[in-house]
């Protein structure tokens, strides 16, 4: 699949990976908010919206990503290859996560468990933005 400019230029990337970051502290915090006052129905309202961000904003820049960005890296400098593996298993754990949102949701009742794991997905996905801004460019 053919790679867009914003991919392979650093501080197009930077932006993308920092504006989707901000969009789901930001959901992450509402969340929180909602939790935190007891409105569990809300809470849940903005769990889904936000597991749809991370889907549709996140998982699928991950997905480009990986369909066009990684191996023209990797055809560039096959040193790359154990980097892209590493790049590909961030995005897997953050797919894992999510997916097991889902499954706790499925369980009547909002549960703290979520926010747990709202929060560990923040987190990987910093860590990965900056080790692939880091290692690719």
């Amino acid at each position: 699949m053919p790679v867009g400019p914003s991919l392979r230029q650093l501080h197009a990337h930077q932006a993308i990976h920092h504006s989707g970051l901000a969009g789901a502290k930001s959901k992450t915090e509402e969340v929180e908010q909602f939790y935190s006052s007891g409105d569990l129905e809300l809470a849940e309202q903005a769990t889904a919206e936000l597991l749809e961000y991370w889907e549709s904003r996140i998982l699928s820049h991950a997905d480009a990503e990986e369909d066009g960005f990684y191996q023209e890296a990797v055809e560039k400098n096959p040193a790359l290859q154990d980097v892209v593996l590493q790049l590909k298993r961030d995005h897997e754990l953050m797919r894992i996560v999510v997916k097991s949102i889902h499954q706790l949701r499925e369980t009547p009742g909002w549960n703290v468990e979520i926010l747990h794991k709202l929060y560990a997905l923040l987190e990987i996905n910093e860590i990965h933005s900056r080790e692939e801004e880091r290692l690719l460019f």
